[in-house]
């Protein structure tokens, strides 16, 4: 076995919250990559990185991280690593005796006798480093709890993100050759082509669809409006469908900021029973009607919705909510209504805050590979214009350019207001959904029509679109 220079290297590793006892690890294994290193550089080095990475953190003995590190740099050099080289590279960077000696080379050199098992080593490593990480983590959130003017929810963020960074750190992205991507991709495009996968999650609107793909993972789809048009009803209406009617019930984590949770389970109750909201108030509901909620509150019930109210939700808060739901729940889809009533973790100028906003929605959407469906409100200039054939701008998105940058999707809901002032029940006024950006796909209009009575938008004709290659998307 190594030295006491070995032992002492190994037991000036952190211990974490228990001082008296050692941190996960398995030396002998540390030894095997090692001399998998030096027996076969060129079929195991790029293994091992792959795997474990290049910082040497999977190494628990210093001294081994030490080897590791050396053995990397000469590699990386064109210089092939044996016992030799990296005990002149340790010696020239006068970490030689720090790493055990040449003894202790030597001692890792005959640790095995095939490499065949490499990856199965590299693999226990990373496990029991991310156990190391884990305790590092839970001591650092323990003293922090000691402190009496820590910000709890500040604190329970902290912790959160450093245990998802855990839980993520080994999902690195691989080099991919393009012959193996373009196959894969051709045998998704056919069963695309085959209704046998769907390209995003449908949102209900067929027409939207097929100018958009659905909402696709990763991507940020804003659906801007001014107030009182209806785009909170519109964003409930894609969750019914999305979570409570289709075939396919998808799990949904909805961020209201200006609704309560009671009047969005009101609003989805009257919307799925087809009654007005107003016949709640004055009790002009029969018993027909008393029928229809009943079965629409079964409906309702077999789905996975889940309605976070908090007025005023920071970015940190989100990430932290969002996060857990997915651990939890594997939400599907996010909506968030709307954005402008979040907030930045630290208070900035009005537009630099809801850049910072935008941003961080598109990185959870890209972080967690959900789409993200984003309510947002435009700006009054969208009133100013008295033209009739005035239709709202991406330069009309409120506050900030930034949603017009980061947004894969941006989508605009338009009618005209005074066209449902004092409109008998059951009735209907038109409105359009203007796909004004689309990143990877077509721009158009869809006709809609708007029953202000149910608060629901319905499609009205066939979709008119317009797709221009050239066009700044």
């Amino acid at each position: 076995m190594a030295d006491d220079r070995t032992n002492r290297s190994v037991s000036s590793r952190p211990a974490g919250i228990l001082p008296d006892r050692a941190q996960p690890h398995n030396l002998k294994v540390e030894q095997a990559v090692l001399a998998a290193m030096f027996r076969d550089p060129k079929g195991c080095i790029d293994t091992v990185v792959g795997i474990i990475g290049a910082s040497g953190d999977a190494f628990y003995s210093a001294a081994n991280r030490n080897i590791f590190q050396a053995a990397l740099e000469l590699y990386r050099s064109d210089v092939i690593p044996d016992l030799l080289t990296v005990a002149q590279q340790l010696q020239a960077a006068g970490k030689l005796e720090a790493a055990g000696g040449e003894l202790y080379l030597a001692e890792v050199y005959s640790a095995i006798s095939t490499t065949v098992n490499i990856e199965s080593w590299c693999n226990i490593l990373r496990s029991l480093a991310t156990l190391r990480r884990m305790i590092d983590v839970c001591g650092g959130a323990l003293m922090k709890c000691f402190d009496s003017d820590a910000d709890p929810l500040q604190l329970v963020e902290e912790i959160e993100s450093d245990i998802y960074k855990i839980r993520t750190s080994g999902e690195t992205e691989v080099i991919r050759d393009l012959r193996e991507l373009v196959r894969e991709e051709f045998q998704t495009l056919i069963k695309i082509r085959n209704k046998e996968l769907e390209v995003g999650i449908p949102t209900g609107y067929a027409a939207l669809d097929a100018l958009t793909g659905g909402l696709k993972p990763g991507e940020m789809f804003v659906l801007a409006a001014r107030p009182s048009i209806g785009k909170t009803s519109l964003g409930l209406n894609i969750i019914s469908n999305i979570a409570i009617r289709g075939e396919r019930r998808y799990p949904v984590a909805f961020f209201s900021l200006e609704m309560t949770d009671s009047q969005i389970a009101r609003r989805l109750l009257c919307s799925e029973s087809q009654i007005p909201e107003s016949a709640f108030w004055n009790g002009s509901f029969s018993d027909a009607d008393l029928g229809k909620l009943t079965a629409a509150a079964a409906m309702i019930g077999g789905a996975k919705l889940f309605i976070d109210p908090t007025g005023g939700l920071t970015i940190s808060e989100l990430r932290a909510k969002a996060r857990r739901l997915k651990n939890e729940h594997d939400i599907q889809l996010i909506v968030i209504d709307y954005l402008q009533l979040m907030h930045a973790d630290t208070r900035l100028d009005r537009q630099l805050e809801v850049a910072e906003v935008s941003g961080a929605i598109k990185k959870l959407a890209k972080d967690l590979n959900v789409p993200v469906l984003v309510l947002a409100q435009l700006n009054r200039e969208v009133d100013k214009n008295t033209s009739a054939n005035a239709r709202p701008k991406l330069a009309n998105l409120r506050d900030s350019g930034a949603i017009e940058q980061d947004a894969d999707i941006v989508t605009f809901l338009h009618r005209n207001r005074d066209e449902a002032k004092n409109l008998p029940d059951g009735a209907s006024v038109d409105a359009e959904l203007i796909v004004e950006k689309n990143r990877n796909g077509k721009i158009g209009t869809v006709k809609m029509l708007f029953y202000p009575s149910r608060m629901e938008f319905v499609p009205a004709a066939p979709v008119s679109s317009e797709f221009n290659p050239n066009k700044e998307n």
